[in-house]
This record gives structure tokens, C-alpha cells and sequence, in this order.
């Protein structure tokens, strides 16, 4: 099994900021085409984008205008726990699995996962776990094996 240590990952997810308001850039765009009567294939030659994609924009337009091209923020659900729990949540996994109950000292994601419901009252996935711990800075480590009758010589 793998376990968890403290490590500072510099890893992009997602779209940042600046790729979401260029892509509400481009549906606005497509927004102000649909109002001066530009079919959607039309519009999806004239943007660079699928054929699908101006339909769906179309769509969109026609039942909200132009406000229901408007971006929605980032994706994802946000964490359910608190900025006060996920400070608590860094310094859990640093007392050790066997001071929870574990009869080694791996940290799963399985087992965080088992620890927040306990700790917090907050059920959540281990793929949700891995990904959280990730963003508060624990990477996932393979721990190395090494053989019992092993001659350091």
C-alpha cells in the first residue's frame, strides 16, 4: 500500500482564471452573433469552435439571453469541510496511523477518508480524499520495501 507524506506539489488543475473569462469571451461573442441572426454553424466556423458547442450556446441564448453565457466560476462542489478543518486536517496524518487505531503506519487515502468521517462527521470518497490532500500539500509516496534478511554490506 501507499502512503502519504508531507511534500509541496506545484500542480495546475483545472482551468485557470484567465482560460475561463477568454472562453465567456468567445460565447459573449457567439451571444451578440445569435442576436444578429448568424445560424449556429455559421457562428462555429466564424469562432473556432464545434459545431455541438454552438447549439448548445444557441440554446442557452434563447432561453436566457446573453446572461446565460455568462461563466459559472470554477468547476467542482468545494470542499465540505471548513478552512478551520482543513487546518486541523494538516496536522492529523502527522501523529502517525498507529495513534488512530492502524496496525502500521500507512496513511491511505482509504483510512483519511475513514479518519475525517470520525474526526468531522463529514463523509467523503478516496479519490475526494487523494485530491484534497494533494491540494493542502501531501503528495502520495510508495513506500520502499526492503528484504528481511537484507545485508547492508
Amino acid at each position: 500500500m501507499a502512503a502519504w507524506r508531507y511534500e509541496v506539489l506545484r500542480e495546475k488543475r483545472g482551468l485557470s482564471a484567465s482560460e475561463r473569462e477568454r472562453r465567456e469571451q468567445v460565447r459573449l461573442r457567439a451571444g451578440d452573433m445569435f442576436a444578429g441572426n448568424i445560424a449556429p454553424p455559421q457562428v462555429a466556423w466564424l469562432l473556432g469552435v464545434t459545431r455541438k458547442a454552438a447549439y448548445e450556446w444557441h440554446a442557452r441564448w434563447r432561453n436566457g439571453g446573453k446572461a446565460a453565457l455568462a461563466s459559472k466560476g470554477a468547476a467542482g462542489t468545494g470542499c465540505k469541510l471548513t478552512d478551520d478543518q482543513l487546518a486541523r486536517l494538516k496536522t492529523l496524518p502527522e501523529q502517525r496511523a498507529l495513534a488512530h487505531g492502524w496496525d502500521d503506519q500507512r496513511w491511505t487515502a482509504a483510512r483519511i477518508a475513514t479518519l475525517i468521517a470520525e474526526t468531522f462527521h463529514v463523509r467523503c470518497t478516496a479519490r475526494g480524499v487523494a485530491c484534497r490532500m494533494r491540494r493542502i500539500g501531501w503528495s502520495f509516496q510508495v513506500p520502499a520495501h526492503h528484504a528481511i534478511r537484507r545485508d547492508e554490506e
